[in-house]
């Protein structure tokens, strides 16, 4: 039984006939009845006594008429509710970006673009807590964020992996080989995220290295992007670290980007409300690549 057959059955009740209803369906008089045929089959009564001349309703005809109306005006009332819902529902993802995503976020603009064309993307920047308070208190739909592993009334689901990057003086011998030996680092000072700022990263890299034989010795903090590699560029014993996603989109030649003979990497999450996560949150994900 389906929405058009009762649409059809009820306003050819109130024409008593098949040419008028058609009509005010604006279809062809065929279809009405050919329609009305399928539905008087499945129900196994006639609801309409037809001939060359009249149309008249049968008696089950008559009983089935008000429940007809009634399973219309419940999928009126369902359609409203819905356009409602819909007229109201911001077409703007709020979506808090973590430090370096670089290619990461290109892509997953460009596939939430082709997924959800009718969604505009507002980025928000700033510390990782800062942007888990504004989920939590939906200022943010959702925030990407790293080295974190649980937070009140979120759920974080993992995305990637983003591999760590040496970059190096584009001068020194380490420079000529694909891969770095992270112990062959121990003798150059490291220009690192000062741990109040991003522990996460400060930690990993900080235990990579005694994992590899050796604490590293600290010079200045990173502190921007630009005016770091340009320090690392002109030093001959300095050496920083990037995101690999973030680090081809920064070339300069003064600076070599290298990976690690042992990789680092960490894990990309996205934070979103345990209770009320963004209604595009499948489409997100998929532009994330991830299932879903």
């Amino acid at each position: 039984m389906e929405l058009r057959q009762l649409r059809y059955f009820v306003t050819v009740a109130e024409e008593l006939h098949f040419a008028r209803a058609a009509q005010r369906l604006h279809i062809v008089p065929a279809a009405v009845s050919q329609q009305i045929r399928r539905l008087e089959r499945e129900l196994g009564v006639d609801l309409f006594d037809r001939s060359p001349r009249t149309v008249r309703l049968t008696e089950a005809g008559q009983l089935f008429l008000p429940e007809a109306r009634a399973v219309l005006a419940a999928a009126g009332r369902a359609r409203a509710k819905i356009a409602a819902l819909v007229s109201t529902r911001s077409t703007v993802l709020r979506l808090g970006t973590s430090y370096g995503l670089g290619e990461h976020l290109d892509r997953v603009l460009d596939k939430l673009t082709k997924l959800a064309p009718r969604v505009g993307v507002e980025l928000v920047s700033g510390p990782t807590q800062s942007r888990l308070d504004q989920v939590r208190a939906r200022t943010l739909d959702a925030t990407f964020v790293r080295g974190v592993t649980e937070s009140a009334e979120l759920r974080l689901i993992p995305l990637w992996q983003d591999r760590i990057t040496v970059a190096l003086p584009a001068s020194h011998p380490l420079a000529e080989a694909a891969e770095v030996e992270l112990a062959d680092l121990a003798g150059m000072s490291v220009r690192l995220v000062d741990r109040a700022r991003n522990a996460p990263l400060h930690d990993l890299v900080v235990g990579a290295c005694r994992a590899a034989g050796f604490d590293p010795v600290f010079g200045p903090p990173f502190t921007t992007l630009q005016d770091t590699l340009a320090m690392v560029g002109a030093s001959k014993d300095t050496w920083t670290v990037l995101y690999e996603s973030q680090a081809g989109r920064v070339p300069t030649p003064r600076v070599a980007f290298r990976a690690t003979a042992t990789p680092i990497s960490m894990t990309t999450l996205l934070a979103v409300s345990e209770t009320n996560p963004p209604w595009c949150l499948d489409a997100l994900l998929r532009a994330c690549d991830h299932d879903s």
